[in-house]
């Protein structure tokens, strides 16, 4: 008895050391008894995490439908990513577009070329001065105009980038590995320095600016309805695999219709990005923003409201009653209904024969006759 105290004792002990968020896996691999208890423990703990009860997002990008205008690319790759992360946890985000689409300078990014190259002129001229020096953000030299930022940037740091990504490339195996862990953080600041002083050689930057964001950019052929069919597939793709539970589209193609109608058909929520007031996918959608909706943070607000909407849907769809024909054949297979009609028949032949031996009397009266007194003492044994 003394020893089952003691063992008691430690046991709760050892189980006051473990952190609060740690006792449920502490105590279902200590205990092996009361197993139904530990279990429901275990399932409660892992339930109430708020990442188990999130859906995966998957982000679909029609670039050639709906491109990033009013911001710049990686400004409005981000704010899309923010706007989603609300609906779920965000898995997966795609673009897709032609080569034409980045290879295209919009009006407003030219007529921004044309004023710095005016700029860089007058200060070349000493026309105007700069409030505040040029400032490079890779060694953090100062230059009081933008061509001699650019030019430094060229000779000096370019031609550093591009050493390293030869060296890193005429390496193999694991020596390969460390070089890029090695030059990852010098390569990472060049890229975050070059976006804003190099003009890119083709389009304005379009393509790396997503995927800087960390979006999978994909290009297509330069045909018509290419990147429509591509993405179609993709997010084809996605469902069969069952990788999302959420899809959002940014587009205002009403060829996408059908895509979100078969997503709902597989209960998948839908979310369409577009401009487009009163178009098809919009109509067809669980819901839907415009571009100026999500900058201001109403996607924000509204998200809440749509996410508790389906939870509920999805509790119905729960209590609502499902038909499973294997367990309807189970229920009223033809074995099972020969065998209740012989069991009909065996109690029918037995009931025949209780009647029968009720009913075969030597002497009886009719049943509507009662039998006297002594009639019954006659039909004694011995009388």
């Amino acid at each position: 008895m003394l020893s089952i105290v003691k063992f008691r004792g430690i046991f709760v002990a050892g189980q006051a050391n473990f952190p609060p968020s740690l006792i449920p896996y502490a105590a279902f691999r200590i205990c092996h008894f009361d197993t139904e208890g530990r279990q429901n423990v275990w399932s409660k703990h892992l339930n109430s995490s708020p990442t188990r009860l999130q859906s995966r997002v998957g982000i679909f990008w029609d670039l050639d439908n709906k491109p990033p205008k009013s911001l710049p690319p990686y400004e409005a790759a981000t704010k899309l990513k923010a706007a989603a992360s609300h609906f779920g946890v965000v898995k997966h985000m795609v673009a897709y577009a032609n080569r034409h689409t980045f290879s295209h300078v919009p009006q407003n990014v030219r007529e921004q070329r044309k004023e710095r190259k005016l700029l860089n002129h007058l200060e070349n001229k000493g026309v105007i001065k700069p409030t505040e020096p040029y400032l490079c953000r890779v060694c953090g030299r100062k230059f009081y105009t933008n061509e001699k930022l650019i030019n430094h940037f060229n000779q000096i740091h370019e031609r550093e980038h591009i050493k390293r990504l030869n060296t890193i490339e005429s390496a193999k195996g694991n020596r390969r590995v460390k070089l890029v862990a090695k030059f990852s953080m010098k390569m990472e600041k060049y890229k975050k320095a070059a976006r804003s002083i190099l003009t890119p050689k083709v389009g304005y930057g379009l393509a790396d600016e997503i995927k800087h964001a960390g979006f999978w950019v994909r290009t297509v052929l330069d045909k018509p309805q290419a990147a429509d069919i591509a993405l179609k597939g993709h997010i084809v793709d996605m469902m069969d695999n069952k990788q999302v539970e959420c899809v959002v589209l940014v587009s205002d193609d009403c060829d996408f219709v059908d895509v979100l109608k078969e997503a709902k058909l597989r209960c998948l929520k839908t979310v369409v990005v577009g401009d487009t007031n009163d178009g098809a996918l919009k109509r067809t959608a669980d819901a839907a923003f415009s571009w100026e909706e999500l900058l201001m943070g109403k996607a924000k607000k509204e998200a809440v409201s749509v996410v508790e909407k389906w939870k509920d849907r999805d509790i119905l769809k729960r209590l609502e009653w499902a038909y499973n024909p294997e367990v309807e054949k189970k229920k009223y297979s033809p074995d099972d209904m020969v065998t209740e009609a012989n069991l009909d028949e065996d109690i029918s032949d037995t009931c025949d024969e209780v009647d029968g031996a009720y009913s075969y009397k030597e002497d009886s009266n009719a049943w509507w006759e009662l039998d006297t007194d002594d009639d019954f003492i006659n039909k004694q044994p011995g009388k």
